[in-house]
Formats: C-alpha cells, structure tokens, sequence
C-alpha cells in the first residue's frame, strides 16, 4: 500500500513538472518578449528627449507632464481595459492593445509642438491599457499560486531587460540622424513602434485563452492544471467577490497600490529621466545609451533570484518591504556623492530594488483577490500606482529638478514613498502575508 501511494505521488509530481514545464516555455518567452517591447515604446521618450527636447522647445517641467500624461491616460483605462479581457479573452484583447499602442507609438514621429506631443503621449496610454495588468489576469487562468512569484518576476524581467537593450539601440538609432530625412528620434519612434504590431498580429495565433484549449497539452495535463486551478479559485481570499464599485474603494486596494507605488515609481521616474542625468555628465549619446544599461542588465539577473527566494520560502511580505528600504537608501545615498561611477551605483541599486520587488509583489496581491475580483483588482492596484508613479513622480522630479537644478533633491519625494510603502507592508502583520489559504512550498 505504501508502495503504491509512493508510485502515485511520484506519478503525480512528473506530471506536474512536465505540465508546468510545458505552460511556462509556450507562453512565458512570448509575453516577456511583447512585454519588452512595451517597455521600450513608452520608455523610448526618455532617449528621444536628448534631441527631440530642443527640437520642440521644451522645459523641464513640460517634457515631465509630457511623460506622465501616458500613465493619466492608462489609469483611466486600465480597469476597463481589463474589464473587456475578461468578458472577450486574451486571445482577441491582447493582439488588440499590442497593435493599437504599436501604431501609436509610431505616430510618436509625427509630433511637431508641445500640445501635439500632449496629445499622442495620453493616446500611447490609452492604447496600452490593460496590457500589464492583463497578462498578470492571464497568468491567473493558466499559472497555479505556487509558481507565480517567480513567473511574474521572469515576465517582469522584461522591465529592466527592455531598458538594457532600448537604451544603447535608441543611442544607436539617435546617431543615424539625418536618414531619409528624418531626426533621429523620428527614426527612434519608428524602428521601435513596428516590433509592437507585427507582435500583436501574431499573438493571436500563439495565445489560447485556458488550459483546455491548450492542442499541446495532453488530456491528463489539461484535467491536472484545470483542476488545480479550480481548487485555488474555490479557497478563501482576503478579498472576496464584491462589485466593481465597492473594489475601488476597497481599503486593502488602496493599501496595496501605495506599497505598489514605490517600486514603480522609481522604475517609471528613472527610465524617463535617469538618460538626462547622465547626460549631465558631458557624454555623447551613444555612451549615454550604453551606460544607462548598466543598472538595468543587474537589475534583470536580480530580479529573478529574488522572485526564486520569495517562492522558495513562501514569504511575500519581508521580500517586498527589504526592496522598498533599498530604493530609498539609494536615494539618500545621492547625497554622499554624485560622480559618474557612484550615480552609476546609486542607480543600480535603486533599481534593482524596484525590479526585484515586483514577482513578491504581485504573487501577494493576486492571492487576496477571488478570481471574481482579480480582473478589477489587479489593474485598480497597477492604475492608481502607476497614476502615483507615472503622473505624480515624472511630474515632481521635472519640477524639483527645474527649480533647484538638483537630480538629488528631485527624487527625495521617491524615497518618501518608498519609505512609507515599505512599512506599510509590514504593518499589515502576518495575516496578510498570504493568501487566506497557505500556499503549499515547492522545493527547488
């Protein structure tokens, strides 16, 4: 008897390694790959601005409110945006947001003055609504609990992996001034737009909406992952199925976008300014390019062994809260010293403490939600945090930065809301380091 309860248990194990390893490699590379190039398109302003600024005539604080008007644009979607996946699928709404903001980010050439570059910016997050807090609902439907800290952390490695990339290939494509007739950032808005549609064309063919649509899994597989699925949507949550409305106003969503707040504040902050500051330092723009990086590439190994140890210990709370602590001490760090190789070091580390928060992050918030409020809850969580970083913070730092002519100062408001996200976190108390139903450990 203990013989046969061994075989099955070990029956049991390969096939759900085999299931997994199956899931994860068909469709994990193709969201990180469209998720870079997301990444890319709304970043890519941030390395258009060392020509395009001075081609449009614009301030500090203009090019700042500029930034932010994406993240206006997709707080205010976001919700909707997930709202529509869930009743119309993955597999036509994702192609949808993929080809949309592609097209857009290419009309990002056309600008000609401040209020048209206004207007294309809030039009850029309009159309990429949805698309994070989309795949994270997606992921839900086909990725049990146990796994999600480390899939969602290798997904989110596309962030820093986007920026490592995108900034030596937009410093690249900015030397190639004057082809065609065109500006560099012209060109730069362009190449970078195109990879979005022919992406979001073939999504619909790779994509499948659940596992029971999955051809390349088995029938054993498709019955394993179907029914582990459903076991973890039956548990109870933190949060359970309440309406839309009440959601918003839910406190522990309000809780969880500030904690949220901080570590995509400081991505967002610095993608868009971390290229002038450099700048500062009397570099070309291909330097610029390839020095801005450097905090990225450590940031993309980091973030993956981060997101391994919070599912190796099954601990969300203390893996979110240390990173939070690691952003601000960059911060302050700022004020010892600000040659080039230490600003190099101070954003590394902030950084990688934005990145490496994210997989503990978004494993804890996706276990308090049912999966009645995931679709709602996770993009309300991702659209007020990226209102607070995107729309807020951009438009601090160009401010701080204009008035005071300090990189330093400007970001002082980042490591305050760092700071409080971090305790907030940890105020919470165990009870809500998990979901209501303890995950089960997965040895590695």
């Amino acid at each position: 008897m203990t013989d046969q309860l061994t075989n099955c248990a070990s029956d049991n194990d390969a096939l759900e390694k085999e299931t997994m390893r199956r899931v994860i490699w068909r469709i994990l590379p193709f969201l990180i790959v469209s998720y870079l190039v997301s990444i890319i398109d709304r970043g890519n302003i941030g390395m258009a601005a060392l020509q395009m600024n001075q081609d449009l005539g614009l301030s500090k604080a203009a090019f700042g409110f500029a930034s932010s008007l994406y993240f206006v644009a997709y707080f205010i979607f976001e919700v909707p945006s997930n709202l529509a996946m869930q009743r119309v699928g993955a597999r036509l709404w994702l192609p949808r947001i993929m080809i949309s903001w592609g097209l857009v980010s290419m009309c990002m050439a056309l600008v000609q003055d401040t209020t048209s570059l206004y207007i294309v910016r809030f039009l850029l997050g309009a159309a990429e609504a949805g698309f994070f807090p989309g795949v994270v609902l997606y992921l839900t439907w086909w990725i049990p609990s146990r796994y999600r800290a480390r899939i969602i952390a290798s997904f989110m490695v596309a962030i820093p992996l986007a920026n490592f990339i995108g900034s030596p290939l937009s410093g690249l494509i900015l030397t190639l001034d004057g082809w065609l007739g065109l500006r560099g950032w012209h060109l730069l808005f362009i190449i970078e737009g195109l990879p979005a549609v022919l992406l979001g064309i073939a999504a619909f063919f790779v994509l499948r909406d659940r596992p029971h649509q999955a051809a390349w899994l088995s029938d054993r597989q498709k019955a394993w992952l179907e029914n582990t699925l459903e076991s973890e949507r039956q548990q109870q949550k933190h949060i359970g199925h309440i309406s839309t409305w009440k959601l918003l106003k839910h406190r522990q969503i309000w809780l969880m976008a500030l904690i949220y707040a901080g570590a995509s504040s400081a991505g967002t902050t610095l993608s868009v300014w971390s290229p002038q500051l450099l700048k500062s330092f009397h570099l070309d723009n291909l330097t610029t390019g390839l020095l801005n990086a450097i905090p990225y590439g450590l940031a993309s190994v980091l973030m993956i062994v981060w997101g391994r140890s919070s599912d190796r210990t099954n601990e969300r709370r203390w893996h979110t809260a240390l990173t939070l602590f690691m952003i601000a001490a960059g911060v302050f760090a700022a004020f010892i010293n600000l040659s080039l190789p230490a600003t190099i070091i101070i954003l590394s580390t902030i950084l990688v403490g934005a990145y490496s928060a994210k997989g503990p992050f978004w494993a804890l918030a996706s276990g308090w939600l049912s999966s009645t409020s995931a679709a709602a809850g996770l993009a309300a969580i991702g659209a007020i945090a990226n209102l607070i970083g995107g729309a807020v913070m951009v438009n601090a730092y160009g401010i701080i930065d204009e008035r005071t002519g300090s990189h330093t100062l400007a970001m002082l408001p980042l490591a305050a809301l760092c700071l409080a996200g971090g305790i907030a976190v940890l105020a919470m108390g165990r009870r809500y380091s998990r979901p209501a139903s303890q995950e089960k450990q997965v040895s590695h």
